[in-house]
């Protein structure tokens, strides 16, 4: 499947990330939760940059919980 569009991911891990992963993540923002897990979330332009965050999460031994493709609809601030 091919598509130019560049889709808003959120990726759920184990534990709470500090900030300064943000950059080396690829500029996703993080968001600490209550129940010890964080959000991280980005716009992915591509298979390859989904990929490369997926390796970088693996290379810091963050347990991914879950992966979500977000519709434009749901995101903040869109209609």
């Amino acid at each position: 499947m091919t598509t130019s569009r560049t889709l808003t991911y959120e990726f759920r891990v184990e534990g709470h990330l500090d900030d300064h992963w943000s950059a080396w993540l690829g500029d996703l923002t993080i968001t600490r939760h209550h129940d010890g897990t964080s959000t991280l979330t980005a716009p992915i332009a591509d298979q390859a940059q989904l990929h490369g965050v997926l390796a970088r999460l693996r290379d810091i031994g963050a347990t991914l919980l879950s992966l979500n493709a977000l519709e434009a609809s749901s995101l903040p601030g869109q209609p």
